[in-house]
């Protein structure tokens, strides 16, 4: 097979769409900054759980139902933002990446939605529901991380270029 030399064009037509981000404060991509609040209580909720499961203290219960709640409610919120982006900007309507970043967020405030729901009104036991459903929560939260870091690193999405040096 010979390699060439020409540019694929189906890439091409991808990279000649906007980009720039639809909801952002300053230039700043909302998404970006709202994203790293549920990531850090997903990954709080699972800490809680742990610790719940080592000491049996059920300061941790009451914890991970505050980590938990504050997992679901911000990452809708992200998701919201990050949905609107989705839909409103072709650039990254686009990439492929962009969907599968998608899917594994909704995959993942629909599960932090559960542990949050049955935490708070008593539908599961901590150990082992509660775990459980904290250790694919965390295991989403890396799998949409890594699509959005591919959105963010490979394909510049949300990135501000400036023109000083």
């Amino acid at each position: 097979m010979e390699k060439r030399d020409e540019p694929n064009p189906v890439i091409s037509k991808v990279e000649e769409k906007t980009t720039d981000s639809a909801i952002a404060v300053a230039g700043h991509p909302l998404h970006a900054m709202t994203v790293h609040f549920p990531i850090a209580l997903v990954i709080t909720t699972l800490a809680c759980d742990l610790l719940y499961w080592w000491s049996a203290d059920e300061f941790w219960v009451r914890a991970g139902i505050w980590a938990s709640g504050g997992a679901f409610f911000s990452g809708v919120a992200a998701g919201v933002i990050g949905t609107a982006e989705l839909l409103l900007v072709a650039g990254i309507r686009a990439r492929v990446a962009s969907w599968a970043h998608g899917v594994a967020a909704i995959a993942l405030i629909s599960v932090a939605g559960a542990n949050w729901g049955g935490r708070a009104f008593g539908l599961i036991d901590i150990l082992p529901h509660g775990l459980g459903l904290s250790l694919i929560a965390s295991g989403l939260t890396a799998l949409a991380g890594w699509h959005g870091g591919k959105l963010i690193f490979d394909h510049g999405i949300g990135l501000m270029v400036s023109s000083k040096e």
